[in-house]
């Protein structure tokens, strides 16, 4: 019987024999060079920004307006009621009623409360455009009136009149607003020789830096700011610093869609005094709840509760604890 002989393999230097299939070569991807090459090679996936097509900033006067809702909500002491009936889609009357104390200012920067009831009718002229007028008369003579109308989409026109029985208390003023696509400009003229504009540009998708100046003539003064802004979908930072000795500084943080924390700091370089608060904003399915503490000793709380569908119920309270001065007010509001 013939043996099966076993050929030997040959080195692996050798070359392959013919009819044999050499292995694959190991992939390249799985070599270290490859990995280093692949990253190198990865494609930029940040957003390309065009700074000749920026978005267009908020107003000069509006920088602070996120933060000002949570630290300056509208508070009152007594009973408040207001009420609002549309007569058309257009067409607006307001009927408001006050009954408590105010504060009236004094030397000695002590607190000296007055007591006081008003009735307030007004009325509101809302075109489907944008434009509007706005009145408003109180019991104890003061009239006030607000005026809106857009030239076109670049140019709009404000003006706001008091008018007071009190000698030196009226006044007027009137804004005209210019909008370009990445920047906004005013022109202010106002009574007593007052003149000012202010301009803000927008830097960067969420960077914008603008500057202000004013002159009253009545009184020789004048005076100039500058100002910062940086907002997004998550915060909104102000700088602002004025000729006049002021520097404020706002920060807003949005924790939630329905929670948002804001903190300011005032410092006047002419007194050397400085101030701070913290505020928060928490919208709750039926009410709204804005709060502020602040260095001067003062904890204040308002809450806005929905009672019906146009129906709010409102509760304000303020405590200054240094000064022993305590607010408080409800009221209510019907209509939209």
């Amino acid at each position: 019987m013939a043996s099966t002989a076993y050929a030997a393999e040959p080195p692996s230097n050798a070359p392959p024999r013919a009819g044999v299939v050499p292995p694959p070569p190991p992939p390249l991807a799985s070599s270290p060079l490859a990995a280093d090459l692949s990253k190198l090679t990865k494609p930029d996936t940040r957003e390309v920004v065009d700074y000749l097509k920026l978005p267009p900033p908020v107003k000069y006067e509006e920088l602070q307006r996120e933060s000002m809702m949570s630290l300056k909500p509208e508070l009152f002491e007594g009973l408040r009621f207001d009420f609002t009936k549309p007569l058309n889609q257009n067409f607006q009357l307001c009927h408001s009623i006050f009954m408590g104390n105010v504060d009236v200012p004094t030397q000695n920067n002590q607190p000296v409360k007055m007591a006081m009831g008003t009735y307030e009718f007004g009325a509101n002229l809302v075109s489907s455009k944008g434009d509007m007028m706005i009145g408003r008369i109180l019991t104890d003579g003061r009239m006030s009136a607000r005026i809106k109308y857009d030239v076109n989409d670049f140019v709009s026109l404000k003006a706001q009149m008091n008018l007071a029985s009190e000698p030196g208390m009226s006044h007027g003023m009137l804004d005209v607003d210019f909008k370009g696509g990445d920047w906004n400009g005013q022109v202010k003229l106002g009574n007593n020789e007052f003149y000012g504009l202010n301009y803000l540009q927008s830097v960067t998708p969420s960077l914008a830096l603008g500057g202000e100046a004013f002159w009253l003539g009545q009184q020789r003064k004048s005076g100039a700011g500058f100002a910062a802004r940086h907002a997004d979908a998550a915060h909104v930072a102000t700088c602002q610093v004025a000729t006049t000795g002021l520097v404020s500084l706002t920060y807003l943080q949005k924790v939630s869609e329905k929670v948002s924390l804001a903190a300011d700091f005032l410092w006047n370089w002419n007194t050397r005094e400085a101030n701070a608060a913290f505020g928060y904003d928490y919208i709750l399915r039926q009410c709204r709840l804005r709060g502020r503490v602040d260095t001067d000793g003062k904890v204040a709380a308002y809450l806005e509760e929905r009672v019906n569908v146009g129906v709010n119920f409102v509760l304000s309270a303020e405590i200054d604890h240094w000064r022993k001065d305590y607010k408080f007010g409800f009221g209510m509001t019907v209509g939209e």
